[in-house]
């Protein structure tokens, strides 16, 4: 009943926008074409998922050991963005709201929340100052970004997602010039981090400062970035990126990380905390052929990752836990591990070397509307993997349709095949207005 009702209204919020698009559709106003002080639009997402169990892996243990599930898990996943501005002189004022609606085997829940809400003043051309929630974006990389210090991870299995921004104060100075400089930006950010602001990610009691240089030098375009010590240790980062011909381009970060803390386990599952400085780095490519095959390519670098050792430490303190709750039905040590995931062994990417393939190609074979891809992310020190293809229509004005399949390539103790499902397919319906 209450998947029937979930899916009711998603159906009766996708109407009554396409209602409203159809009302307006054929009438006419000249003003229409002046630009306007406001622009609301908006997006809204059915999406049901398959999923394929693997009951033997650590993760599967770790969240089903006093839930077992069957052979199939099946979510019904949706969502509704709505995104705002409105500009009059100098003032701008934007905002982002995302609500995401789930029902599953535990019943159903519902989180809104605002990804943007900001203020903006622009007294010139070159000076622009920001307040409130906003996502900075930092870094040139596509699955991975080491030198966004100021964003929240990206999921590299769907790094186009919209991400969740901060509170923070920022301005951006613009200046160009003639000859190999073109352009060059800084931009100073204040993030505060106290009780209910900020305090989810950052350590509170602290205001951190951090800043951005971005230089566009022999049509290169080169940003420096720190974050000083406060809520997090210092750190500091440089990317590029450069398109090598039209349809060529180049991309890399580097960021460092002084005192690193990482708690890891021994093969007894005794736990300690290792601090050191670590680099991350990322290098990637884009190419578009003239038959419109689209290819990207990254190698990155976790510095702050763990090594096939730790996580198979990791696993086997898993297993131990699973093993213990089924003979004494104690449950202590795989509470422990849950914690271990949410602070670090179950975040994306969470080992050292990984490497990322798509191929993305647009109408093969004359097929219009039609986009299939290919995704293949390897992780390079265990050898695991999984391969996700997919299919993208168009065809229809403001929808996109996708079907995707996510397969799980890997053995025991190994990250991919430690992974929760095997496989997923999954369908996204998605409607922009």
């Amino acid at each position: 009943m209450k998947r029937l009702s979930f899916i009711l209204v998603f159906v009766l919020l996708t109407a009554l926008v396409v209602a409203a698009s159809a009302e307006e559709q054929y009438t006419f106003d000249p003003a229409e074409t002046e630009k306007k002080p406001y622009h609301i639009g908006g997006y809204v997402e059915f999406k049901p998922i398959l999923f394929g169990p693997d009951h033997d892996a650590a993760f599967y243990k770790l969240r089903f050991y006093n839930a077992e599930q069957g052979n199939t898990l099946m979510e019904w996943d949706g969502k509704v963005q709505l995104e705002g501005s409105y500009e009059k002189g100098i003032f701008r004022l934007y905002a982002k709201t995302n609500t995401d609606l789930k029902s599953t085997y535990a019943g159903g829940s519902e989180q809104s929340l605002f990804y943007e809400a900001y203020g903006s003043m622009k007294p010139s051309s070159s000076l622009k100052t920001d307040v409130g929630k906003k996502a900075m974006k930092w870094g040139k990389g596509y699955a991975w970004s080491p030198m966004a210090f100021l964003d929240r991870p990206k999921d590299p299995d769907d790094p186009e997602l919209a991400q969740e921004g901060y509170i923070v104060t920022s301005a951006d100075y613009i200046k160009s010039f003639e000859g190999p400089l073109k352009t060059i930006s800084f931009t100073p950010v204040l993030l505060p981090a106290y009780s209910h602001i900020n305090d989810e990610s950052w350590q509170t009691d602290n205001l951190n400062v951090a800043g951005r240089l971005y230089l566009l030098l022999y049509d290169t375009d080169i940003d420096f970035v720190f974050l000083a010590r406060g809520s997090k240790t210092d750190r500091f980062g440089v990317d590029f990126s450069r398109n090598v011909t039209t349809n060529f381009e180049i991309h890399g970060e580097f960021a460092y990380i002084r005192d690193n803390q990482k708690n890891v386990l021994d093969a007894n599952g005794n736990s300690r905390q290792i601090k050191n400085d670590v680099q991350s780095y990322l290098f990637g490519v884009r190419h578009l052929t003239a038959f419109d095959l689209t290819t990207i390519i990254e190698y990155y670098h976790n510095g702050t990752g763990y090594s096939a050792d730790e996580m198979k430490n990791y696993y086997a303190y898993i297993n131990r836990g699973y093993n213990a709750y089924l003979t004494t039905g104690s449950a202590a040590t795989l509470v422990n591990g849950q914690k271990m995931a949410e602070t670090g062994f179950g975040r994306f990417s969470p080992m050292e070397d990984y490497l990322y393939v798509r191929l993305s190609q647009k109408e093969p074979f004359d097929i219009l509307y039609v986009t299939p891809a290919l995704t293949w992310m390897m992780n390079l020190n265990d050898g695991s993997y999984s391969l996700t293809p997919e299919l993208l229509y168009t065809g229809i004005t403001n929808v996109e349709l996708r079907l995707r399949t996510g397969l799980i390539v890997g053995a025991r103790n190994m990250e991919f095949g430690e992974k929760q499902n095997d496989y997923r397919i999954e369908l996204r319906a998605g409607y922009y207005f």
